[in-house]
């Protein structure tokens, strides 16, 4: 693919004409700073998206347990509504616990981090490129916004474990080159 492109998004809609898939098939895509994702989640994301055709979008989430991955910027935090679809997406601390001192302890239920893994429909992906930057999308760097602005849904899978760390820092990749050393010390699965 060409290597101008905004967003991984951008690059997958490219990705996915050439191939030339059918509009309603479904394309799994695991962010590359997520390494250790479980093989099970990838199939729970696609088979989230196959069950929710309201939905152009799928994607996961586990319970925050750690007031520090709470309130760090480089975690994003998902809210969603009763069916498990996605509200909106932040690096804040959402949802912000208007009644706790200074936001010290977690909220209840646990706030949900979001795992850099989608699933789209073919269809929806050739056309995510035509769609204006949200506002949004812009000031949190999160193109996941380009799509709640547009209107569209995305359907949330949220898993009963983290997928272990993801890597958003310098610190976070030789924290993974450790575990990835290390036998027997890979998190557990889903």
């Amino acid at each position: 693919t060409r290597c101008d492109h905004p967003s991984g998004s951008d690059r997958l809609a490219e990705a996915c004409g050439q191939l030339g898939l059918d509009d309603d098939e479904l394309v799994v895509n695991v962010q590359g700073d997520e390494p250790l994702v479980d093989p099970e989640l990838i199939g729970a994301v696609a088979t989230q998206l196959a069950l929710r055709p309201d939905c152009v979008m799928s994607t996961a989430a586990h319970a925050i347990d750690r007031h520090e991955d709470w309130i760090n910027p480089n975690v994003v935090k998902v809210v969603t509504d009763l069916h498990g679809t996605a509200l909106y997406f932040s690096r804040a601390p959402l949802p912000w616990w208007r009644d706790a001192p200074a936001a010290a302890t977690l909220p209840s239920p646990a706030p949900l981090r979001h795992v850099g893994i989608y699933g789209y429909r073919a269809g929806f992906l050739r056309s995510f490129p035509t769609l204006s930057p949200s506002p949004q999308e812009q000031l949190e760097s999160l193109e996941q916004l380009r799509v709640l602005w547009h209107g569209n849904r995305i359907s949330v899978h949220v898993s009963a474990r983290a997928p272990g760390p993801g890597v958003d820092t310098p610190q976070d990749l030789e924290r993974v080159r450790q575990l990835l050393q290390t036998p027997g010390s890979i998190p557990p699965r889903l």
